[in-house]
């Protein structure tokens, strides 16, 4: 093998190794459009690792004063959300961030929200070994009416989310 090419094969399989971690895949993402007034909305999406156990750490978005990680749960027969500091992302597995369940909160919208807006954020992921990575994702938004995808477990896709109290 020619010396020149040692370094770029090199470059190559590090680049393939390094890549290999990186691989937390990002479908259907959606925001839910805002109303008159509304400062909050929430964004939901289909989260997989394909390689390691992974966790959703954080988001961080510029539309919005803040973005967290919500869930939502029935409490004594009362619907309840509270910020979480992580979401599992089990190898292999897809993990749906969704009305009704585990869910982005974006909060003191700069912006209303309207529907066929973009809302652009970047979800941090830390991996098994300690490695982080940074995913760019777009939401489209879309308006409360618009059949937008109910949460598969048969719960309500109807609940506001600037009515929740923390």
């Amino acid at each position: 093998m020619p010396r020149l090419l040692r370094p770029l094969l090199a470059t190559i399989a590090f680049a393939a190794a390094s890549s290999a971690f990186a691989h937390v895949s990002v479908s259907n993402a959606w925001a839910r459009a805002s109303v008159a007034g509304q400062q909050a909305t929430g964004v939901f999406m289909d989260l997989r690792s394909g390689h390691d156990n992974a966790k959703l750490v954080g988001v961080k978005t510029e539309s919005a004063a803040s973005a967290e990680i919500h869930e939502m749960s029935m409490q004594d027969n009362v619907m309840k959300m509270r910020a979480v500091q992580s979401v599992d992302l089990p190898s292999g597995q897809t993990v749906n961030l969704k009305p009704g369940a585990f869910h982005i909160m974006l909060m003191g919208l700069k912006q209303p929200l309207n529907a066929g807006d973009n809302v652009q954020l970047t979800l941090e992921v830390v991996h098994e070994d300690g490695l982080k990575e940074s995913i760019a994702v777009t939401a489209p938004a879309r308006a409360l009416n618009s059949g937008a995808p109910a949460a598969k477990s048969g719960g309500s896709d109807a609940h506001q989310h600037g009515a929740h109290q923390h």
